[in-house]
């Protein structure tokens, strides 16, 4: 496989539709189960994977300003005796992570990006091949995605490293054909990237719900209820705003926060909360009728009621935020409907766009939002999930960056 490429594309987020933050909220009276719907974000993860002839190792992550290199030599001396090749894991090997962590230094609790997304990719690696003889390889990976604004771009590199590394591996063919532009995994690729992604995500988040990884997998829609992920076979491809409101949060204080509310106030809450379960089976119903159906523009009404809804809801639940409201009454005066993704608190929000809506009126909203300092992006949901590609099929400025390596 010497001077094999392998250039992936993972794709990204969670983008809760119309479905509240992607938590199970557990109160001292009861157990609360919530449907949560998770959109796939046309917003890409590449990774070109080389394999060399160097004896060195070398990840470059330009998005993060991170290019770092190992000899093979050293690697090796991280395996513990009893790692071997797994093409399936469950958990992760703790005496492997410890090694790691005092590897990249990581044990005084500095746990910025650049050192979660190393470890999360020496992990894979040493998991992959430390049974065997280990490649010397540069994997480079750019992402069109913001890092840490809670729109899953840990997943899509977690998504595409497994999905490389798999490959490189032989654990699962290369599902590109000369003749195609892009080449999709079986299912049950699928399912074993998956469950590696879900690895390196726990790696840098520790105890992830997994449909971030789930999402960057499949793509698509998936339905995820008591930790049960079910990716929907069909989904409309819808057209967005989305935008960073570039609030910082934490999504631990923000579940803290709802959990105080339902035990202050059950009776109050817990309604609150069977309501957003219903705007979610409300909202998946009306996406699997676009994909059956002509789309109509009540369809589009229906959205942009449940949206405007199952915002108001969030803000009852304790996670919007000034600028998040600030978004919603920015892209109202333009006649969109917009709400929080992810877990709220700031980080993001998503605009839904009619067929119809003008181009003009597209870029004063953006303009709009520039101006109140966010920044926004007009892409679109329910795309598919990862894919390998060949050169052809990417686009001319990716690979430019990602060529520099």
């Amino acid at each position: 496989m010497v001077g094999q490429h392998w250039t992936l594309i993972g794709r990204s987020d969670i983008c809760s539709m119309c479905g509240g933050a992607d938590w199970l909220l557990g109160s001292s009276l009861r157990l609360l189960l919530l449907v949560a719907l998770a959109v796939s974000l046309n917003l890409r993860t590449y990774l070109r994977l080389k394999v060399t002839t160097t004896g060195k190792v070398c990840v470059n992550l330009p998005n993060i300003d991170t290019f770092l290199s190992w000899d093979l030599s050293e690697l090796k001396q991280l395996i513990p005796a009893s790692c071997g090749k797994r093409e399936e894991v469950k958990r992760l090997d703790a005496e492997l992570v410890k090694r790691l962590r005092e590897f990249v230094g990581v044990t005084n609790g500095n746990l910025d990006t650049c050192n979660m997304a190393t470890l999360a990719f020496l992990y894979l690696y040493l998991s992959l091949f430390g049974s065997g003889e280990m490649p010397s390889l540069t994997v480079s990976v750019w992402s069109e995605l913001p890092t840490g604004a809670g729109l899953g771009s840990s997943a899509a590199y977690s998504v595409c490293l497994a999905a490389a590394l798999l490959c490189a591996s032989g654990a699962i063919p290369s599902p590109l054909k000369e003749w195609d532009q892009t080449g999709r995994w079986c299912q049950e690729d699928l399912e074993l990237i998956n469950s590696w992604a879900f690895q390196g995500e726990m790696i840098i988040h520790g105890n992830p719900s997994g449909v971030d990884n789930a999402v960057g997998t499949w793509g698509g829609m998936l339905r995820f209820l008591a930790g049960k992920i079910i990716p929907l076979s069909r989904v409309p491809l819808l057209r967005i705003l989305l935008t960073n409101t570039k609030i910082p949060r934490s999504t631990k204080v923000l579940v803290a926060r709802v959990k105080d509310k339902i035990n202050k106030f059950p009776s109050i809450m817990t309604p609150v909360l069977d309501s957003v379960d219903a705007i979610s089976c409300s909202c998946e119903r009306v996406l699997l009728e676009m994909t059956c159906e002509p789309i109509t523009g009540e369809h589009y009404n229906i959205l942009e009621e449940l949206i405007d809804i199952n915002q108001h809801h969030l803000n009852v639940m304790g996670v919007g935020h000034p600028a998040l409201d600030t978004l919603c009454r920015v892209t109202m005066a333009q006649g969109l409907h917009s709400k929080l993704t992810g877990a709220g608190g700031g980080g993001c929000g998503i605009t839904l766009l009619r067929p119809e809506t003008d181009s003009s009126i597209v870029w004063r909203t953006m303009q709009d939002l520039q101006d109140c300092g966010f920044d926004c992006w007009e892409t679109s949901i329910g795309g598919p999930g990862v894919q390998q590609h060949a050169s052809l099929s990417v686009k001319e400025e990716v690979l430019e960056i990602l060529n520099q390596f």
